[in-house]
């Protein structure tokens, strides 16, 4: 179960984009560094040119106009062959941005998605979240798709800023000296307004970007908390698949469409929430869309009509304020995108703080936490082990056992006892308490639970797993599937699909036990591992197991009371009103160690 995400801010955090960027800027550094600035620095080096071969065909217009308006043909012709050399230009360059532009996109988004799935995956944080109540939604849809949504458009907002920043510089300076000033008669006299163009063009923009900051504030909450409900449509639509034979044995179809259909009327509200926000912005982007191209127009108009413009002049006006003008205007036209983007910036964001949250919860309120430590001899070691919740209230107390190499212990208790939270703790998932637990240094420890992982894949693979580069022949893969109660399998080594689902739950258990007969681990810790098979079977698999690992630790959890005689000793936890006991109780004389004696 997840915790539910705090709802999105209507506006834009400034700790959002800290955030992320703290994060997604270690592509600059490290390892990755001179790929990242080589691609950056190839990027700009376009752009740059781009806006030189855009200030030439600025020109290249005052020239041909003013050729036309003369009748001048031989500049005409000139300027025609002229303008093929620019069209060439101008596409050679937009080639290499397009092919740096997508490449610096991908190599990025690259190494965030495998960060982020560093900091997910290790030290089980993907498990503690869940087990904390505190993973945020669909973290897979943040990983796989939120990055590329975060990513993506900043690629393309730092092509559209770098190029609307030197275009600026560029064309304020041809508004400024073709433009001149103005002379607007006041009364008897005059007021001359010098470089009227640049400042008719900065006036426009600063009014035109923060009307759109005002009407737009509220889009980029609106965003993401749509993009939250498209990921729990997602999500669900996933989960009943994957759980399609059992709504379908109990005819669950009826209340799964109810509950798919409130999700999506929660999305579709969502959505035309943003649809309404997007309406009002689009009063502005189109409004200024089509005025803008007049306004220079408009503004030259009285100096052509006087004689003081040529139509060169006006034409290379025109398209000079409109460059400024797009640079200028930058956050008008882009805001949607900067919406879309933020939320996806956010989700990331979210997802990396629940990460570092869960390491900072794994001490908090206890006194140093569960320690998960070494053991030189072989032994598994509880010293002073208690065992509590997130909010501290103790679920096992002070436990204190030692379990020789080689030995088979049974752990049993009534149901609410805590024996799937020792197993944890043994595991190192469960953090919350104080005390230690030594286990094997050097050996190969294996967590089975009742619910076994198969990976998707080849049935081989699903033996071997999580050592796929175990070098093992084919007959003892066969061998283990037989004494399993999976003989049948045998065959179907290299077949490749989803075992999971083809699989039933005892096969599923049956293959989780073939495993370890494959792969022999030191220490075996066993939770509900045999639970769907019936007793005989349960029984007949634990002697299989019991027998061919006779050197390695077993501690079973779950098992039915008539497999303890397979068990050295059995550790009990009993309840108490502060917190369960261990206590140990023998059930049979260890026969590897008469032998040894």
């Amino acid at each position: 179960m997840t915790s539910s995400p705090p709802s999105p801010a209507e506006g834009l955090d400034r700790k959002v984009f800290r955030d992320f960027f703290g994060l997604a800027s270690g592509w600059w550094t490290g390892a990755t560094a001179s790929r990242a600035w080589f691609l950056t620095a190839a990027l700009a080096l376009c752009l740059i040119v781009n806006v030189g071969i855009n200030f030439a065909v600025n020109t290249w217009n005052r020239r041909f106009f003013d050729a036309l308006e003369n009748s001048d043909t031989a500049t005409v012709w000139w300027a025609v062959v002229v303008f093929l050399w620019l069209v060439i230009c101008a596409a050679a360059v937009g080639v290499g941005i397009v092919l740096s532009r997508e490449t610096l996109q991908v190599r990025w988004r690259e190494w965030l998605i495998g960060s982020l799935i560093d900091r997910w995956l290790s030290g089980q944080r993907y498990y503690r979240m869940g087990l904390a109540r505190t993973e945020p939604a669909n973290p897979e849809y943040r990983i796989a798709d939120d990055t590329r949504l975060a990513t993506e458009p900043i690629v393309d907002f730092a092509i559209g800023l770098t190029t609307s920043i030197v275009s600026a510089l560029t064309f304020v300076g041809v508004l400024w000296v073709v433009g001149g000033s103005l002379t607007v008669p006041v009364g008897s006299g005059s007021i001359v307004i010098p470089g009227y163009m640049v400042l008719a063009a900065i006036f426009y923009g600063v009014v035109m970007s923060t009307l759109m900051l005002w009407v737009g504030h509220r889009l980029p909450g609106a965003v993401a908390r749509r993009n939250e409900a498209e990921a729990k449509l997602r999500f669900e639509l996933t989960r009943l698949r994957e759980n399609a034979e059992s709504v379908a044995l109990i005819r669950g179809e009826a209340d799964e469409r109810r509950a798919l259909g409130s999700t999506y009327a929660d999305l579709v509200q969502r959505w035309l929430g943003v649809v309404r926000r997007h309406g009002h912005i689009t009063w502005l982007t189109n409004g200024s869309g089509v005025f803008v191209p007049v306004l220079p127009l408009l503004l030259a108009a009285p100096k052509y009509l006087s004689g003081e413009f040529t139509l060169g002049q006006v034409t290379q006006l025109a398209g000079a304020f409109l460059q400024v003008q797009v640079a200028i205007a930058w956050l008008v036209d882009h805001f949607r995108a900067i919406a879309q983007c933020y939320a996806s910036m956010q989700r990331v964001t979210e997802l990396t703080n629940a990460i570092d949250d869960i390491d900072l919860d794994r001490t908090a309120g206890q006194s140093g936490g569960v320690v998960v430590e070494p053991a030189a001899g072989g032994a598994v070691v509880l010293a002073g082990l208690t065992i509590s919740d997130r909010t501290g209230r103790v679920l096992i107390d002070r436990a204190e056992a030692r379990i020789e190499p080689g030995e088979k212990v049974m752990v049993s208790g009534e149901s609410g006892t805590g024996k799937s939270m020792l197993v944890r703790a043994l595991a190192g998932l469960w953090p919350w308490g104080q005390g230690a637990i030594a286990l094997p240094a050097g050996g190969q420890i294996a967590f089975v639970p009742e619910r076994a992982y198969l990976p998707e894949g080849s049935l081989r693979g699903a033996l071997l797993y999580p050592a796929q580069s175990l070098a093992v022949d084919d007959a003892v893969l066969r061998e283990a599937l037989v004494e399993a109660g999976l003989g049948y399998l045998g065959h179907r080594l290299d077949d490749v699909g989803r075992w999971d689902q083809t699989l039933s739950n005892g096969e599923r258990q049956r293959l989780a036990i073939a495993r370890l007969l494959v792969q022999r681990p030191d220490l075996v810790i066993l939770d509900g591992a045999t639970s769907a098979l019936d007793e005989g079977g349960e029984a007949r698999l634990m002697a299989t197991l019991v027998g061919a690992l006779a050197g390695s630790t077993l501690i079973s959890v779950g098992l039915r009371p008539g497999l303890e005689a397979l068990h050295d000793r059995k550790l009990v936890l009993s309840r108490a009103d502060d917190g369960a006991r261990l206590a140990s109780v023998p059930l049979r004389p260890r026969v590897a160690q008469a032998a040894g004696a």
